[in-house]
């Protein structure tokens, strides 16, 4: 089989596209044809040795997929060869096949193509786990996003307004914002020409936010944290801006707020059960009509390395899916 593969740790153009043996499941296993994968922001970090996971030496990157199971191994109940799925893997996923265990995969909800599918687990999955888990969004409150034209931006202006919140979405141009209006954002901040904090002010009565949503980081991630109110949430998701802010701590003391990590992918493994039931309310969610993943751009496996540029640069809006 073909696959993308990071042979040494370098820019998306070190990756190479090479013939690799196909994998076999062992216990508790699967093995995927992959029919779609989606590019997500730690697919740039993994490949530089950035990233939290640290996979040896050849791997494929690519952590969300969508395709067909081709054979299963002793013990797996849930899925069965011929089976249409979806699942996020941590890594892998950029190859014609990959292997996992099958706790990682779900069904494809009826009517689902498998590019909207290669962009659901991991974006819709962070989003629903930082909103409703680690953030308590409650009908009512503010909810700001950072970054919100991305494909984890997107899906928490989505949810946010499911679970009744009053979305400020936040991003670097006017087309990104119009694509922010358009998943349902009530306002929008261009932080690029407007002043965050005093925006955030001015679009919440001097109240400020009940909770941020931040998978960014850098510079904008501190003035957004001083102005969330009183009893305020501010939610860690990433640093796709590059930087990992140090933040003053007087200033969740002084607004009663909190600082929350939100780390999906442990808690996907740590929590199965919890995990699960995530994926089937987003699921339903879908069938519902209330959810809709954004694809910009879609690349063959081949020049995966052009959509992890784009990816790298931050000129991505929503989600950029490598078809197989």
């Amino acid at each position: 089989m073909k696959a993308i593969l990071c042979k040494s740790y370098g820019p998306p153009e070190s990756l190479v596209f090479e013939d690799v043996a196909s994998p076999a499941p062992g216990a508790g296993e699967i093995v995927v044809s992959v029919k779609a994968a989606s590019v997500n922001f730690p697919d740039v970090l993994i490949i530089q040795n950035k990233y939290q996971v640290k996979p040896p030496l050849p791997f494929s990157p690519g952590s969300e997929l969508a395709g067909i199971v081709t054979s299963v191994g002793a013990g797996v109940t849930n899925v069965k060869p011929g089976d249409a799925v979806m699942g996020c893997t941590g890594y892998g996923a950029f190859a014609e096949e990959i292997v996992a265990t099958s706790d990682r995969f779900f069904p494809i909800p009826a009517g689902m193509d498998v590019t909207t599918a290669a962009s659901f687990v991991l974006t819709y999955g962070t989003a629903d786990h930082a909103l409703r888990d680690r953030g308590q969004l409650q009908p009512g409150e503010t909810l700001l996003v950072l970054g919100a034209a991305g494909g984890v931006g997107i899906a928490a202006i989505e949810i946010g307004k499911i679970l009744g919140a009053r979305v400020i979405a936040c991003a670097s141009s006017g087309d990104k914002l119009g694509v922010c209006r358009a998943h349902g954002a009530d306002e929008t901040i261009n932080y690029t020409t407007e002043d965050l904090r005093e925006r955030i002010k001015q679009l919440t009565a001097g109240h400020g936010a009940d909770v941020v949503y931040d998978p960014v980081g850098g510079a904008y991630a501190e003035p957004a944290l001083r102005a969330v109110k009183w009893r305020g949430r501010f939610l860690v998701i990433g640093f796709a801006a590059g930087e990992i802010p140090k933040m003053p701590l007087n200033l969740p003391l002084i607004k009663g707020s909190s600082i929350v990590g939100v780390y999906w992918g442990d808690f996907s493994r740590r929590e199965p059960a919890r995990f699960a039931d995530s994926m089937r309310q987003l699921a339903a969610w879908w069938t519902a009509g209330t959810l809709k993943p954004h694809v910009s751009a879609t690349f063959p496996l081949a020049r995966a390395s052009e959509a992890l540029t784009l990816m790298a640069n931050r000129q991505v809006t929503g989600k950029v899916v490598l078809t197989v």
